[in-house]
Formats: C-alpha cells, sequence, structure tokens
C-alpha cells in the first residue's frame, strides 16, 4: 500500500481577508471543506496511510477534523510545515513517514472529478516503478506550469508559465513519485521565489527518462481552487451534480465504503453518526441500496 501526503500550506493570500483567520483548504467549496477533495483522491488511489502537512497555526484545526481517521478506515499523521517554503519541502519534511516508500503528494486545493478518475489514480499509484504526474487540457495553459512533448507524445520538457505554451495540458498538482523522491528533493537549491521548486524536482526525474503523465480526458474536470473565482466555479460545478444526478462528490464516507476500508455496519454507523441530514441520508440510501 502506497502513502499519500496532502500538502495543505501556504498563506492563502489570493483568497484574503477569508484566508486571514482560517486555512485555505478549510474554505468551504459548496458543501463541504476544500481539503475533503484531495483526500478523496487519495482513497480513490487506494491509500489509506497519509501525512497532511499544514502550519502549526491550522494543523490543530485538520486534527479536529479528521483525528487519526480510523473511523474512515484510515491512518492520518500530521507534520508542521513552518513556512511556505515550496511544494519541493513537502517530501523532506515527510522523510520519516515515507521512510523510503513511493508516494502520491497532493495539493490540499486541488478538485478532480470525472468518470475514470480511480482507474487513472489506481493504476499510478500501482505502478510506480515509472513517476508519474497528472496532466489536464486547458484554456490557458500559460498560467501553469505545462509539458513539452516530442513527437511521440513523451515529455521533453517542463516550462513554468510560458509565455508561449509549447502543449496544453498543464500540471495539476498531483504527482505519484517513487521512493527517491526525498533524495532528490535534498538536491535541490532555493528558487527566486524563495521555494524549493517541485518543477525543478519533476526535472530532475525527466533527465533520467523516467518520468511520464497521464492526461484526463474530456469527461473530466480539473479546478485549481486558488482564487476566489475558481472556488465559486468549483461550488457551482459540485451543487449541479449533486441536484441534477442525486451524487455527492469527495464524499469520504461513501469513497472509504466502496474501497473496502469499512464494512455497510460501519457506514451505517457513519451515517447515524452525521448531523447533517443530506449527507446522513445519502450514506443510509447506499445502506439500503446495498442491503438488499
Amino acid at each position: 500500500m502506497r502513502k499519500g501526503i496532502i500538502l495543505a500550506g501556504g498563506n492563502g493570500s489570493r483568497l484574503s481577508p477569508i484566508t486571514n483567520a482560517i486555512s485555505k483548504q478549510l474554505v468551504p467549496v459548496y458543501d463541504k471543506p476544500l481539503i475533503y477533495y484531495p483526500l478523496s483522491c487519495l482513497i480513490m488511489a487506494g491509500i489509506k496511510e497519509i501525512l497532511i502537512i499544514s502550519s502549526a497555526l491550522h494543523l490543530p484545526s485538520f486534527k479536529r477534523l479528521f483525528g487519526t481517521g480510523a473511523h474512515l478506515g484510515l491512518e492520518l499523521h500530521y507534520e508542521v510545515q513552518g513556512k511556505p517554503n515550496g511544494i519541493g519541502e513537502a517530501y523532506i519534511i515527510a522523510e520519516k513517514f515515507l521512510n523510503k516508500e513511493p508516494s502520491a503528494l497532493i495539493l490540499g486545493d486541488n478538485i478532480f472529478y470525472g468518470n475514470d478518475l480511480k482507474e487513472k489514480f489506481k493504476a499510478a499509484s500501482n505502478n510506480m516503478d515509472i513517476n508519474t504526474i497528472i496532466t489536464h487540457h486547458v484554456a490557458k495553459p500559460e498560467r501553469y506550469g505545462v509539458i513539452s512533448l516530442d513527437n511521440e507524445e513523451s515529455i521533453i520538457d517542463i516550462i513554468e508559465k510560458p509565455i508561449s505554451a509549447p502543449s496544453p495540458y498543464a500540471i495539476t498538482g498531483f504527482y505519484f513519485l517513487d521512493e527517491y523522491a526525498v533524495e532528490h528533493a535534498k538536491q535541490l537549491t532555493v528558487s527566486k521565489r524563495g521555494e524549493l521548486e517541485i518543477t525543478e524536482l519533476l526535472k530532475k526525474y525527466l533527465r533520467s527518462n523516467n518520468l511520464r503523465d497521464v492526461r484526463l480526458g474530456r469527461g473530466s474536470v480539473w479546478f485549481d481552487a486558488g482564487t476566489v473565482e475558481s472556488l465559486l466555479d468549483a461550488s457551482n460545478f459540485i451543487q449541479s451534480i449533486k441536484h441534477r444526478h442525486g451524487l455527492m462528490i469527495a464524499c469520504p464516507e461513501e469513497l472509504a465504503y466502496r474501497e473496502g476500508l469499512v464494512n455497510l455496519q460501519q457506514l451505517t454507523d457513519l451515517a447515524n453518526s452525521q448531523s447533517n441530514p443530506d449527507i446522513k441520508n445519502y450514506l443510509l440510501k447506499i445502506v439500503e441500496i446495498d442491503t438488499v
């Protein structure tokens, strides 16, 4: 079983003044905190042992929210990031937790939706002989880190916020890297932004010809929920799915059950412990269907 990391740090300055009081990853996206969405992605990838990294100020809030994770069949751990020193630092902070094992790192403000996400995430998690990044076709790739491809559609370069993008495929905040990620992260030097850049870490793998991307198709949606506009777009989208199809996105209780982390009786208990009637009724409906 692979290990997972959620990097829930950063100042969230683009969401100020909201983030003057709470962590960005606790801001609601429609009906649940933002961090529920990356947590759900790790569950879908078949990962149950997860480290949440955040500031000393906000980490107690995540502990109150999730506890040990045992009620979901998870093993949750927590570590402090003293300052927002870049995504690459997450691997250094997670060194003891990872214990020289491969891992999946997801940023705490990433939201994914699509029919085949579970299969793609799980395949990447189960095949760590090849390091994998999740990419997505975007309308304005110059806003992101972008991959450059050769004629065989293999990655030949990674460019951060290019003036002229070599492809429309942006690197999302979801990375599946091998047991050497910590070692590579330790070799990084601080960038002009004062951070240990994930782009530079990925280029280390690229230079050894050991990096591929999994591109999410037209039926998938990705939100980098770092601005008020993207949070609103994500909330409206999630509301639409729920109201039109009667499905909840990023419901960790349901996903834990689907992944076999909790059984039907445990799901029933989780449902009855809910103070939110929508979530309670949604989970009890699953129990009713699967009991027949």
